[in-house]
């Protein structure tokens, strides 16, 4: 049997002193696959990417990215990935132009065939009108298209984004996601991290909940149906129940009902 993991990690963990930002996830992605890390802001889902691409040193864990380790063979892994920051950490001092010519250089690309598809991706977005402005400039929603186009100029097999479709605008969303479905039918794969439960459901094939640096959850929505003793329940009410909030947010809308009651009661 062909082993088709793009991504392998074992008993991952990485403390800041007594806080436990990944405390023994572990978890495969597939070739052909949009995989999701969801869970809520502060839950880990970063801290996991940064130790995937090197970034960070983890505690204890094993990391295989593409067949490669992370730490000892970062420069030949990054050749094969695509990488979406939650900030855009892009050359503000540049062009968008300035910034395509030089990712085209330090990644050996045609420099013609990388124009033609900058300006391609550019135009699908709606950015192509920010080509020779200072990045510096843009908003935040460009900023992001700018980044997207980044990762994916050099045909990676893996794209690691995260929070990738922060600002963007509806258009720019359904176009960014074609553009995922074309990097899968091409046999690449994503991971995928987002705090937005509609997102998760939506774009990922699998998925994984994290909460608090552990993994709570992970497989289809079906799956997580199953493991979350949720039959036909929402996503919201899957993650709730595996992140042990159900109750917290029952008591909290329970609370609100009582209180916008009471005030209508005193105005009539």
């Amino acid at each position: 049997m062909i082993d088709n993991k793009i991504i392998s990690v074992r008993n991952l963990k990485k403390f800041f002193g007594e806080v436990k930002a990944v405390n023994g996830i572990s978890f495969d992605v597939h070739n052909g696959e949009v995989f999701g890390l969801l869970g809520p802001n502060g839950a880990g889902k970063t801290t996991t990417i940064k130790l995937l691409l090197g970034l960070l040193e983890p505690l204890e864990g094993e990391i295989s990215i593409l067949g490669l380790n992370p730490e000892r063979e970062e420069v030949q892994m990054k050749k094969n990935v695509g990488y979406v920051s939650e900030e855009p950490l892009i050359f503000k001092s540049l062009t968008p132009k300035d910034l395509f010519n030089f990712i085209a250089s330090i990644r050996q690309l045609d420099p013609k065939e990388a124009t033609e598809r900058v300006k391609e991706y550019l135009e699908s977005l709606g950015a192509a009108e920010y080509y020779g402005q200072m990045i510096a400039s843009l908003s935040h929603g460009n900023k992001q298209k700018l980044q997207i186009v980044a990762s994916i100029l050099h045909e990676p097999d893996l794209l690691i984004l995260d929070e990738p479709i922060t600002g963007l605008d509806a258009k720019s969303v359904r176009v960014v996601k074609e553009i995922l479905d074309m990097h899968i039918e091409k046999g690449g794969a994503v991971l995928f991290s987002t705090h937005i439960m509609e997102v998760a459901e939506d774009l990922c094939d699998r998925i994984a909940i994290i909460n608090r640096g552990k993994l709570v959850g992970i497989g289809t929505i079906d799956e997580l149906r199953l493991q979350a003793d949720k039959l036909g329940a929402s996503l919201e009410d899957v993650f709730l129940r595996l992140t042990e909030q159900d109750s917290t947010v029952e008591d909290i809308v329970k609370k609100l009902r009582n209180s916008y009651k009471k005030k209508i009661e005193e105005m009539t």
